[in-house]
């Protein structure tokens, strides 16, 4: 996915801006098949087109990274260094932030708890994303979040919720959802509530993170990825929690909303395969095994 493959004719910049624009769409969607069709083209053909399109191609890895951070951690770093020299060298710092913001996640999936918050708090507070342009404000508090979900990560529950609400507080002053141009779901109190959900879980409190949800209807959410992550957040939470029947309810939940997602992701299939070691199955559980590749 990530090569540029042969040499491609320049494509007009509005072209390339219009397929990563459906690139964006297809993942809030859950539509990866496609997205394996469309993202290797792009590379290849944003590569073959002058320097004026270089914030397509940065955005473009940085949507790969979004991608490879679900499925395959290693690819994900080669699209996040790609997405960082190329947002350093355009200069836009809403590029440049999202770029941070998925080398955070990385840095946080490899046990880098201290890197990670520090990558994605200063970023957050980096003069480039600083004034009130909603949009750089919306990107400091994707930032802001990222470096909460670290905390968690760290067992670090005061740090964490401290800056979620930090998080919440500039998501209420924007007064609703800033959308972003790579980041479909923008940032929203509903993305911040979205978040504490996860959190709360990783911090160790399925409780909070159940009673988080109750307070987001999934209907809010503004796309299929958002609600497919909703479902799979609840079920790890029952799942941490030992409810075995709300656990499976939630995924059977996510697999409505997002197939693809579903049954792809490594983190759902370590769910499924422990329910189905850890007790008795039924049906539904042996079948959502089968359509995820489980034997």
């Amino acid at each position: 996915m990530l090569t540029t493959g042969p040499v491609a004719a320049p494509s007009p910049p509005a072209q390339l801006r219009a397929t990563l624009a459906s690139a964006i769409r297809a993942y809030d969607n859950c539509e990866y098949a496609k997205l394996a069709t469309v993202l290797p083209q792009l590379i290849t053909n944003a590569h073959a087109t002058d320097s004026t399109t270089d914030t397509v191609l940065a955005e473009t890895y940085t949507l790969v990274t979004r991608l490879m951070i679900k499925l395959d951690d290693q690819l994900g770093w080669i699209a996040a260094d790609r997405a960082r020299f190329l947002a350093a060298a355009n200069g836009d710092p809403l590029v440049a932030g999202e770029a941070a913001r998925n080398l955070a996640v990385l840095a946080r999936r490899a046990g880098w708890h201290s890197e990670a918050g520090q990558i994605a708090i200063g970023m957050a507070e980096s003069d480039m994303l600083q004034g009130r342009d909603p949009a750089r404000a919306a990107e400091r508090g994707l930032l802001v979040m990222s470096a909460a979900y670290t905390a968690a990560h760290a067992a670090d529950r005061s740090g964490m919720r401290e800056l979620t609400n930090q998080a919440a507080r500039l998501a209420n002053r924007l007064g609703g959802r800033v959308l972003l141009r790579d980041h479909g779901g923008g940032f929203s109190p509903t993305a911040v509530q979205l978040h504490r959900i996860s959190a709360e879980y990783v911090a160790g409190d399925p409780a909070a993170a159940i009673a988080a949800a109750r307070k987001t209807p999934p209907r809010a959410l503004p796309t299929v990825e958002r609600r497919a992550r909703y479902f799979t957040d609840i079920a790890r939470a029952y799942g941490m929690w030992g409810r075995r029947d709300q656990c499976l309810e939630a995924l059977l939940h996510a697999e409505r909303a997002a197939p693809q997602e579903t049954h792809a992701r490594p983190a759902v299939r370590d769910l499924v395969t422990g329910l189905l070691t850890s007790g008795r199955t039924s049906p539904d559980l042996r079948g959502l095994a089968a359509r995820c590749g489980i034997r």
